[in-house]
């Protein structure tokens, strides 16, 4: 009985936090339908999941959400746990006296109905700023086929109990902390594979949002600003592409989470690679930009647009590519609905050869994605006094 009241008062008092208090989003990672081939290596079902993921900001109280948004089937989740882990994914280690057990309405278990999302509920949890932390889902019934995740999460995830392990993650979106400090807030980057991180090092959590994260929490006028990395691999602005499209996504992934106060808009090199009309392309690119710088605005957000790194030699590259590329960039760079231009194209460019990415930069000589090198000038590159209160 003792133990029932404890339950309910822990509950009622976490569900009142939880409205008196703003929440700001500390880590999140887009959804999408998993690709078959990115399906987990055993099934979801009765297993025991643990998945790493290092956040941005720290708080004292936290929640978790949990997707299964693009999922046809029910998900039973019997029990959530979050822990310190020990590393950035090179292991499962958590450091157990942190461990502790989420609640939903104050009970363990809870059921996602297929094309839901759900928050945990508040739990004292002592997140410090780039703390890895491990998210352990024990699962009960569970879909098969059609899972919502988050394929290119460059994080080694592990069945506990198994030899199995995935570089995928599944089930968990986003974690938010009641701020400890006044003016605490979020921006939002939306990308495609070069903001995921492909090229950068698995486990090593040095994708170009982390670095630009860690400058930010460096900075003294800034440490108190969170970075949510929404990209997708092969994603596109318009139409095609892996995942849902900027322009079917951007209202959930820039809009849905707590405390973004600043976007940045990165995409448009799958678009301009698969273009008909390179010119075209950008012009409709632009135009679902507007629509956000739009929106954005009227809720009092900052818009930063990226512009699209060049990827000569790769298959992408045409002319007609080339120049969409530089009318979509030449739009960045002057363009007065525009808070303020990334300049990325300046900043990884070859000298010798301005269409062509510069070779010390390179990934596996593939001429589109950054290297562990190039993830870190273009973190470092991002001017801080933008994201100044």
């Amino acid at each position: 009985m003792r133990q029932f009241i404890l339950t309910f008062i822990i509950s009622v008092f976490s569900a009142l936090s939880a409205y008196s208090q703003e929440w700001v989003t500390t880590w999140a990672t887009a959804q999408q339908i998993v690709e078959p081939h990115n399906n987990p290596p055993i099934p979801l079902e009765g297993q025991t999941l643990r998945q790493i993921v290092q956040v941005s900001i720290g708080g004292k109280q936290m929640r978790l959400r949990l997707s299964n948004r693009f999922s046809k089937e029910d998900l039973e989740i019997r029990s959530v746990e979050v822990a310190q882990a020990l590393s950035g994914g090179v292991s499962s280690d958590i450091n157990s006296s942190t461990s502790r057990q989420l609640t939903f309405n104050g009970k363990s278990d809870v059921i996602i109905n297929a094309g839901e999302e759900i928050y945990s509920d508040l739990c004292f949890f002592d997140l410090t700023p780039r703390m890895n932390v491990a998210i352990t889902i024990q699962y009960g019934k569970a879909p098969a086929n059609i899972i919502t995740g988050h394929p290119g999460s460059r994080t080694t995830s592990y069945f506990l109990g198994t030899d199995s392990t995935t570089q995928h993650w599944y089930t968990i979106e986003s974690i938010d902390v009641v701020p400890e400090v006044k003016n605490t807030r979020a921006v939002a980057v939306i990308g495609n594979s070069i903001t995921d991180g492909r090229g950068s090092t698995t486990d090593g959590q040095n994708r170009w949002t982390d670095v630009f994260s860690k400058c930010l929490l460096a900075n003294k006028s800034t440490s108190n600003v969170s970075v949510l990395n929404f990209g997708l691999g092969g994603n596109c602005v318009v139409r095609g592409g892996l995942g849902p499209t900027v322009k079917d996504r951007y209202k959930h992934d820039l809009f849905g989470m707590s405390g973004v106060k600043y976007i940045i808009l990165f995409e448009g090199v799958n678009d301009l690679g698969w273009a008909r009309d390179g010119i075209a392309t950008a012009k409709q690119i632009i135009d679902v930009y507007k629509t956000i710088i739009d929106e954005a605005h009227a809720k009092g957000i900052k818009v930063y647009v990226g512009t699209v790194m060049p990827f000569k030699n790769n298959s992408y590259y045409t002319a007609d590519h080339e120049n969409g590329r530089q009318y979509l960039n030449k739009w960045i760079r002057s363009a007065k609905e525009i808070d303020g231009c990334i300049d990325f194209d300046a900043v990884m460019r070859s000298a010798n050869d301005p269409e062509a990415l510069n070779p010390i930069y390179l990934f596996e000589n593939d001429w589109l994605h950054p290297n562990a090198l190039g993830y870190r000038t273009m973190g470092e590159s991002v001017k801080l006094k933008l994201f100044k209160k």
